[in-house]
């Protein structure tokens, strides 16, 4: 009834990669590390709605030598960051980590000095989940992408050799366009003031040129919002016409 009764004679060949990995993707257990609001979203994705235990991970490790996984769920602060090192130190090998929410991946809205600004500082971490808070569903989708990269995981030369090429492929990777790297390589990009800029330089080169600006009421050309032109334009006109047009 199941893949052997689909097998040629019941002999299935692969290899040590593709059976460990396999092996490891449905073994996951995770360890419990749940440090805010997104923690309520962890734990509601071991119910019955969405169902963890079809993953085999429905058995959340108190002691992280039993665990194989790290789902940070939450904002890590500086006196929580050795304790998450310690528990991750402690985790048996191989190990992968989930960074929950945006305030586990980049610090989020705190923004100030008691809050990691990523938990990629004090741990590798293996799926990024947005998100504030991230719905479980979107967790599982994360887990199941974490087990895809635990089947395709190489193993020793393998493993070494998919290491370099990738390290090589991040060597030979261009900018996409110049200007968005660093900013002493390349040319700057090409910013809004620095057009408006560009545009009266040409103005003053080119006489009678309506010069296209923001102004106080985001309307018009000039200062006020509502000039048609430069403001000398119009007093130079009326100094070159004749007395008599003047009264």
């Amino acid at each position: 009834m199941g893949i052997e009764e689909k097998l040629p004679s019941g002999i299935l060949l692969t290899t040590v990669e593709k059976m460990a990995g396999y092996a490891r993707k449905v073994s996951v257990w995770p360890a419990t590390f749940g440090l805010a609001c997104c923690a309520m979203e962890l734990i509601s994705t071991g119910g019955p709605r969405h169902d963890l235990a079809r993953f085999g991970m429905e058995r959340a490790s108190n002691t992280p030598r039993q665990a194989d996984l790290m789902i940070v769920a939450g904002r890590v602060s500086q006196k929580m960051g050795p304790v998450l090192r310690q528990i991750y130190d402690q985790m048996a090998d191989p190990k992968w980590v989930i960074s929950m929410g945006v305030c586990a991946s980049s610090g989020g809205m705190f923004n100030n000095y008691a809050i990691v600004q990523g938990v990629d500082h004090i741990v590798p971490v293996d799926i990024y989940l947005p998100g504030c808070p991230p719905r479980p569903e979107m967790l599982l989708d994360a887990i199941v992408k974490l087990h895809d990269k635990i089947q395709n995981t190489k193993l020793g030369a393998n493993r070494v050799a998919e290491i370099e090429e990738l390290e090589q492929a991040r060597l030979r990777r261009l900018p996409l366009a110049q200007g968005t790297g660093h900013p002493g390589i390349g040319a700057s990009a090409p910013t809004l003031l620095g057009h408006a800029a560009t545009e009266r330089e040409r103005a003053g080169a080119e006489p009678h040129t309506q010069v296209a600006g923001i102004g106080l009421s985001g309307t018009g050309s000039g200062m006020h919002g509502t000039d048609a032109g430069p403001p000398d334009a119009a007093h130079s006109e009326l100094d070159q016409s004749e007395p008599g047009e003047q009264s």
